[in-house]
């Protein structure tokens, strides 16, 4: 993926019981409802976000990212059997990598949701060309090193912050 063509970050994407959307603006106020929870918070450190913070914040994700080298994707999650939105993956891209993230509501977890929105999100990056996948993991959060394997990561030993470089490329899976 070339990220100065983020058109590839803003697609609708779609799994078995999941539409993955564009995140905008219109999304906070559900959102910020689905992820109220502060146990979400556990390993990232600060608390659950106000509709309008994630207003302001949500506007500046869908205006794209400032660096011409990185293109932004984030997409919220809507859960099709019941319509509601449960949680949101994201996707920074350059260089042919993207390192990747995932939020769960406390209410939609533990039934391989974030699991499934994790793979449609790294085979969309793979279609668009990018070579390298990673994400950083709390080496005690259990639920997300599920879902990076979910997603065909494996942990490579590094780590940035005290959290373990999870990736999918070829030369750290050797």
């Amino acid at each position: 993926m070339n990220p100065a063509d983020a058109s590839a970050t803003t697609v609708p994407l779609h799994t078995e019981r999941l539409d993955l959307l564009p995140i905008g603006p219109e999304h906070a106020e559900e959102l910020a409802a689905a992820l109220a929870d502060p146990a979400l918070h556990a390993f990232t450190g600060g608390e659950p976000a106000t509709a309008d913070a994630l207003r302001a914040r949500y506007a500046r994700l869908a205006a794209g990212s400032p660096d011409p080298a990185a293109a932004w994707g984030n997409w919220a999650l809507r859960l099709r059997a019941d319509g509601r939105l449960t949680g949101y993956v994201q996707a920074t891209v350059g260089a042919g990598a993207a390192e990747i993230a995932w939020v769960l509501g406390t209410p939609w977890q533990g039934r391989g949701l974030a699991g499934e929105a994790a793979r449609a999100l790294v085979a969309h990056l793979r279609a668009s060309g990018v070579t390298e996948v990673f994400a950083h993991i709390h080496p005690d959060h259990h639920a997300s090193a599920a879902v990076a394997r979910a997603a065909d990561l494996a942990p490579t030993g590094e780590q940035q912050d005290g959290e373990v470089r999870w990736s999918s490329g070829p030369a750290e899976r050797g």
